[in-house]
């Protein structure tokens, strides 16, 4: 992609960039990779904490706060680091150069505090490089075509860096986080858990929304849609420049590059889940869209849904959303409570989704009957279940989380040795 110079992109996480100490860290990994005979062009977080910092300042000056002013405010967390990384370079004798959003530019549409790319013009950047300067790019951020400072949502520095990555046509993104890679399980659920040398985009993307928080979800569809090679690394790992062929980390690519595809890659579960039940609703056409579209109105996402009809003419639907969404769910099913005409409105915040993820799902057979054979013998019921080509989520109690993903681990063949 990049000739005969590799292209690298090297993002670094809000715990990657805590301290001026691991400021310093960062820049002599980068060294490294220059020095390699990389052309590198680095993305960075805001330091760790400074993100919730300056949001708290947004709310406390103004609860129901101006989008635009909120973006121009947090974006600034993203910008200081880049700035230091870049000073930090420069004390050690490698080139280098900040860059925020609008520099670049990174173009966004006009959707304040979670905006979506538009186009990047990597020029700049490209002709940065070319010249031996390492770009440092304030991730997170872009800017409107009004000329306004935009933000990507949380999480969207991992967004930024691929989508440059896909700009400047990088031979791969590396990730740099606070875990040495991507593992079959949360090993601190899963002692067994084992590292994977590669995974596909499809099974990343699928245990990104289901609860494995290594990568943001937005990141890792935009790779698959521009075919950016993904690497998932350690900043808290000793070692040499990071070079193909001896990659540390795990790897994110496309589905023809896994030789053996497992039944299974991994087991995950997400406690960011709630479950409202409304009970007793007339069972005619039209309750579904009664139901669901003022909740998508109000932005609140649903996952999973169950009807069940009884032979009274009435039906229940259950159904979950996140935590977060709890409340506007709440005073939304309230507000159309009359012309829905359900009887209660149940909620349960006590539950969690557990999901096995694995693309070899789509060429065998009796994959869910073992996970609910599994959860069956130790008693875990199940209170919904939800599928996908890849993948498999079941609604169980909270209490039986770690029982439950501990038991399809093993299940699975997934144990290390």
């Amino acid at each position: 992609m990049a000739g005969s110079v590799p292209r690298i992109v090297m993002k670094f996480g809000g715990t990657s960039v805590g301290d001026l100490n691991r400021i310093k860290n960062v820049a002599q990994r980068v060294k490294k990779q220059k020095e390699a005979g990389c052309a590198v062009l680095v993305v960075v977080s805001a330091m760790a904490g400074e993100t919730d910092r300056l949001v708290s300042y947004c709310q406390e000056i103004s609860p129901l706060y101006d989008p635009a002013e909120y973006d121009s405010i947090v974006a600034t967390g993203e910008q200081v680091t880049s700035g230091l990384v870049a000073l930090a370079l420069q004390t050690m004798g490698v080139p280098s150069r900040s860059f925020a959003g609008w520099q670049v530019p990174i173009q966004t549409d006009l959707l304040h505090s979670k905006a979506n790319l538009d186009t990047i013009d990597g020029a700049r950047l490209l002709a940065s490089m070319e010249k031996g300067i390492v770009p440092v790019v304030a991730g997170f951020q872009g800017v409107t075509s009004d000329k306004r400072v935009s933000t990507l949502g949380r999480g969207g520095s991992d967004t930024s860096a691929v989508a440059l990555a896909a700009a400047i046509q990088a031979d791969r993104c590396d990730i740099y986080t606070d875990v040495d890679g991507i593992y079959t399980s949360d090993p601190r659920i899963v002692s067994k858990a084992r590292k994977l040398d590669k995974i596909t985009y499809e099974e990343m993307l699928e245990l990104a929304s289901v609860g494995a928080k290594v990568l943001q979800t937005r990141s890792v569809g935009l790779a698959m849609r521009a075919g950016v090679r993904l690497q998932v690394l350690s900043s808290f790992i000793e070692g040499p420049a990071v070079m193909e062929g001896q990659l540390p980390g795990s790897l994110v690519v496309g589905e023809e590059e896994i030789v053996e595809k497992k039944l299974v890659t991994g087991v995950t579960c997400s406690r960011d889940e709630a479950k409202l039940s409304l009970r007793r609703i007339p069972d005619k056409p039209g309750i579904a869209a009664a139901i669901f579209g003022p909740l998508s109105a109000a932005n609140v996402n649903v996952d999973m849904i169950v009807q069940s009809t009884g032979t009274d003419e009435r039906t229940n639907m259950v159904f979950t959303t996140s935590k977060t969404d709890l409340p506007r769910a709440i005073r939304v099913l309230e507000s159309v409570r009359e012309s829905v005409q359900y009887q209660e409105l149940a909620v349960d915040p006590d539950i969690v989704k557990v999901s096995i993820v694995g693309t070899g799902m789509r060429s065998h057979t009796g994959v869910a009957d073992t996970m609910f054979r599994t959860l069956s013998e130790r008693a875990i019921n199940i209170e919904a279940i939800s599928t996908s080509e890849i993948k498999i989520s079941v609604l169980v109690a909270a209490d039986y989380a770690e029982l439950a993903v501990r038991a399809l681990h093993t299940a699975y063949g997934l144990d290390g040795v």
